[in-house]
């Protein structure tokens, strides 16, 4: 994680220094609800957004460095999220459990191994009937700059035990980086 770290130290091309398009139409279709954690929150945007709406919030991130930008963040506007440096593989050290999970562009930078300590680290802290909402690259994504691609069968085979894959349908996964916009899939997740 000492890569992601160090490209908080200027600003790396997923952070677009607003919500992703996709959580803000989520969020405004009333998808969003109750207690909500930003697994991966990078500088707090997605989860600034969110708290803005009258959610409490709390945002984990593996980067020291992109905790901090986001504390100042939340500080600067006085919004009340909780912002945590934690590691997204050992969530169950948070104690508590949230009614809406929301993941963009953490579970496509895991190894299949950690995608499987990912998955049973999320259902720590899924309430029973929450929701994962999982925005990452898809495998309609050309080329191979960037994270890995993700198919629509590996989200379910992620999840093919204690979940339910509602729905995995195609999104775009903004970023500040020059091009076409990013193909994504965008799935929601339930909690058994």
């Amino acid at each position: 994680m000492s890569g992601f770290d160090s490209a908080y130290l200027g600003v790396p091309p997923w952070d677009i220094s607003r919500p992703q398009g996709e959580l803000v139409r989520l969020e405004k279709e009333s998808a969003i609800r109750g207690s909500v954690l930003d697994c991966g929150c990078g500088t707090g945007e997605n989860a600034l957004f969110i708290a803005s709406r009258g959610c409490e919030v709390w945002g984990i991130d593996a980067s020291p460095n992109a905790i901090s930008k986001a504390q100042s963040k939340a500080k600067g506007r006085g919004i009340a999220v909780n912002f945590q440096t934690v590691d997204s593989l050992d969530l169950r050290g948070l104690g508590r459990t949230f009614d809406t999970v929301i993941d963009c562009g953490l579970f496509h930078v895991f190894s299949d191994a950690d995608r499987k300590r990912y998955v049973t680290s999320l259902a720590s802290v899924t309430a029973k009937g929450g929701k994962v909402l999982l925005l990452c690259f898809s495998d309609l994504q050309p080329g191979d700059y960037g994270p890995r691609r993700v198919s629509k069968s590996e989200i379910r085979r992620a999840f093919d035990k204690g979940w339910h894959v509602s729905e995995i349908r195609a999104a775009i996964f903004e970023t500040n980086a020059e091009g076409d916009p990013v193909k994504a899939w965008l799935s929601e997740i339930i909690r058994d």
